[in-house]
């Protein structure tokens, strides 16, 4: 079974990433009139101050996810929400999905403004100007200096959740360096962790760790909530007189199995388009049998 993943087109594209895509493509571009026309910076009004800054307000939890950096940040991010959200929402539907992206996003920002809290308490109670070059500011326009940005932290929830859920799939790093899933955000989760730690660079290193851990989080509560890892019921007798326990499949596991079975069913007429209907395997016949009577 060829076990590669390969993300759908645009034009089949579900709801919510799709819709996502456009809105923040319509604020990249509205935060670059903005700038062009009227010199004025939406990230000021739009990114996600720190909590104890005078420029910080309850919704720039929610609006932070849509500005970016650059065109660059906005690429990268929106590629792997394509990407990654495509077979996400397609297995979870458009509501899970949704919920998920802003539970993701909004706990990054929680995690970026607790690590900030945590890095500048000392400097806040201590000090009223804060050294910048060759000047001094005071503490209060230094705070309003310190905006975070990005959808970032939503799409490593994303990331953990496709690991989750088809950890054996192929990720091509660059392209060309194949790597399972779960690796893929194994190693992406400890870079991000190594980095917020040691890096001393721009990136919200930590509110993307927070964004995986608030993923996780929801993915556990949901599979708990749905009996998942609860003790099995529903016992029946079987011909040997031995008894066994069965659950009901779960909504997971009833939308995963679906999803899965969609893309293997895409690989197979992909490969009878290459290379006709003789091409398949004795299991490949089968298992295209046994889907178009589902159908």
């Amino acid at each position: 079974m060829d076990n590669q993943f390969r993300p759908q087109g645009f034009s089949i594209l579900p709801t919510v990433v799709k819709n996502l895509l456009i809105i923040n493509a319509i604020f990249f571009l509205a935060t670059w009139a903005a700038e062009a026309v009227w010199r004025i910076d939406l990230s000021d009004y739009l990114g996600l101050h720190y909590i104890g800054a005078s420029d910080f307000r309850p919704y720039q939890f929610v609006t932070y996810m849509f500005m970016h950096g650059g065109f660059a940040h906005l690429f990268f991010n929106m590629f792997a929400l394509w990407m990654f959200g495509n077979s996400i929402e397609n297995a979870w539907g458009p509501k899970r999905f949704l919920v998920f992206y802003f539970v993701c996003g909004i706990g990054a920002g929680l995690t970026q403004e607790l690590v900030q809290y945590i890095q500048l308490s000392d400097m806040i109670q201590n000090y009223e100007f804060v050294r910048m070059g060759n000047r001094s500011i005071p503490v209060d326009e230094y705070l309003n200096m310190l905006t975070t940005v990005g959808a970032s932290g939503a799409v490593y929830g994303i990331l953990l959740a496709f690991g989750m859920m088809w950890p054996n799939s192929r990720i091509y790093i660059y392209f060309a360096i194949p790597i399972k899933a779960k690796w893929f955000v194994i190693i992406y989760g400890l870079i991000e962790l190594f980095s917020g730690f040691s890096s001393v660079d721009n990136v919200a290193h930590f509110a993307h760790v927070g964004g995986m851990l608030f993923g996780l989080g929801l993915i556990l509560y949901w599979r708990y909530k749905e009996g998942i890892w609860r003790p099995k019921f529903n016992i029946k007798f079987n011909k040997d007189r031995d008894f066994t326990s069965q659950r009901p499949k779960s909504d997971w596991d009833y939308n995963k199995e679906r999803a899965d079975d969609e893309r293997r069913t895409d690989e197979i007429l992909e490969k009878i388009s290459k290379g006709g209907y003789s091409s398949l395997t004795e299991e490949e016949k089968e298992f295209l049998f046994k889907q178009s009577k589902k159908n």
